[in-house]
């Protein structure tokens, strides 16, 4: 019950933040402008069903990269400050003197932000997959699927922020998180560029920031799992390749990674001097 309350308190703390309202407002707004380019695309694209094809895959695909994007940022903008702020202000005090245990606090506030984004990935995710569909009656290949890998994604970012509340302060907490978003983003795309010239110690380079954070590896797993026929005839995308496709496997460590760090996040809390 003590869960139910903070994850309720913290749905609604977090929908009366400005950076939420601006981020759904942008979210909107990003919407619209996809769908009026969606349009004046469709006018001038070859009267072929297969080119048809390929072009909306990779609009799509291209909307949902920028979803993804926007997700970890709303995400970890919004989160970040939710255990180090309450502990900097003393907020925290008037919480923890109550009958409520502090892994409820933890876990609640986990809840509700992860209510909270994944409202979000259903409102911008599900917007690009159905305009697509709406403007050229193409429905991107498991998309569900696709989506589900987004919000597992931002499921991984969120723990880590949470988490990382727990222990650092709020600015050393953003640069924790925002650093190792970018060792992935970076490590993601020298593996693939590896793959593609068939350089083994890239490729090795972007496993290993993967097993360090991989939320770039669930996005690009997510890319495959989407792709199109023309994808899988070259084998390499902007936005996914074929030689260096994360495996099922890599799903699995980012459950349990996101496991793992939660339990230490709540351990490292229930032991903190506030």
């Amino acid at each position: 019950m003590s869960i139910l309350t903070i994850t309720v308190l913290t749905f609604r703390e977090v929908s009366r933040r400005k950076i939420l309202l601006s981020a759904v407002v942008l979210g909107v707004l990003f919407l619209v402008v996809y769908s009026v380019g969606l349009g004046f695309v469709e006018r001038d694209i070859p009267d072929d069903p297969l080119i048809s094809a390929q072009i909306f895959n990779f609009l799509g695909l291209a909307g949902l990269y920028v979803v993804n994007f926007l997700t970890v940022m709303m995400t970890v903008l919004t989160s970040v400050d939710t255990i180090s702020g309450e502990i900097s202000t003393g907020t925290i005090q008037t919480i923890i003197t109550k009958p409520i245990r502090r892994w409820e606090i933890m876990l609640g506030k986990w809840v509700g932000y992860a209510l909270m984004f994944s409202l979000y990935i259903l409102m911008m995710g599900g917007g690009v997959v159905l305009l697509i569909w709406l403007i050229s009656d193409y429905t991107i290949p498991n998309y569900l699927l696709g989506l589900l890998m987004i919000w597992l994604n931002g499921l991984l970012m969120l723990t880590i922020s949470i988490a990382g509340g727990a222990i650092f302060s709020t600015l050393a907490n953003g640069v924790l998180v925002f650093g190792l978003f970018g060792v992935a983003f970076v490590g993601g795309w020298i593996e693939q560029v590896g793959s593609f010239v068939e350089n083994q110690a890239a490729v090795n380079i972007g496993i290993i920031s993967s097993l360090i954070m991989p939320s770039e590896a669930l996005w690009r797993r997510a890319a495959f799992e989407m792709r199109s026929v023309l994808v899988d005839a070259i084998g390499f995308s902007p936005f996914t390749s074929l030689g260096s496709t994360p495996s099922a496997l890599m799903i699995w460590y980012a459950v349990g990674y996101v496991v793992v760090v939660l339990w230490a996040g709540i351990s490292l809390f229930r032991s903190r001097d506030l």
